[in-house]
């Protein structure tokens, strides 16, 4: 049993004196582990990174094996990142999330190329409101999806929502509330930001927002329900980026 696919190395462990045990998204084969011989070596370093694209042969004697794996790397995108921590520790949280969340061997070609072009946004500068979007999909992928179409009081659409427009999201339900329709309750509902809704270009708080938002229903209605907490390297990076902005907003002052 034996397959080719490309892929993006999620996380490595070692695996025996030699060996590593290596996670990949793939295309075309979801989640998928394997071994990979001496992959603990120097020569493996870059390719086990996570965030690395891959060419990817595995090969088992049957389906239901953990089976090998042959790696060609193509791209070590964690090394284009060493100079923005910030960014690069967004890149890990996105590989740790995913391979927390997906099942073993579903395939979600989506998903493997929307993380494709969250990688490529990490060089550009709107590459935390692009983390922030790549997250509410990871949320619709998980089973639990918001919804920014219309007002969950009123029923209204966004586009018929005249001078107002949705501020807001339950925390019960992920649905999106208007201005009006918030106001009375607005202690107990979390903001939308509006770049999310393409209504503005976002910014520092926007995205803190977006990442409060999506943080919340990620913990309270994805890892709860494995009974499994949010990754760390997802709490690292809200804390690097919240820090890093705190100290680039001080020196503008």
């Amino acid at each position: 049993m034996e397959w080719t696919d490309q892929a993006i190395m999620l996380a490595a462990r070692p695996h025996g004196e030699t060996a590593a045990l290596a996670v990949l998204l793939t295309r075309d084969h979801g989640r998928h582990a394997g071994l990979v011989h001496g992959g603990q070596s120097s020569r493996h370093r870059a390719t086990l990174e996570p965030g690395s694209r891959v060419a990817a042969h595995w090969r088992a004697r049957l389906s239901d094996q953990l089976g090998h794996y042959a790696l060609e790397l193509e791209r070590a995108t964690a090394a284009q990142l060493l100079d923005e921590p910030d960014r690069l520790a967004c890149l890990i949280s996105a590989c740790a999330l995913i391979d927390t969340i997906l099942p073993e061997r579903e395939p979600h070609p989506a998903l493997y190329e929307a993380t494709l072009a969250l990688f490529e946004a990490l060089l550009l500068d709107v590459w935390a409101e692009v983390y922030v979007r790549w997250e509410v999909g990871l949320l619709e992928l998980a089973g639990f999806g918001l919804d920014f179409s219309r007002c969950a009081a009123t029923g209204r659409e966004l586009a018929a929502l005249g001078n107002e427009t949705l501020t807001h999201i339950s925390p019960r339900t992920g649905r999106a509330v208007s201005t009006s329709a918030a106001e009375p309750f607005k202690d107990k509902l979390l903001p939308l930001p509006p770049f999310l809704l393409g209504l503005s270009a976002g910014g520092y708080e926007e995205v803190k927002q977006g990442l409060d938002l999506t943080g919340y229903f990620l913990e309270r209605f994805v890892f709860a329900q494995r009974h499994v907490d949010l990754p760390p390297a997802r709490r690292r990076f809200v804390e690097r980026y919240t820090r890093q902005q705190t100290i680039s907003g001080m020196d503008g002052a």
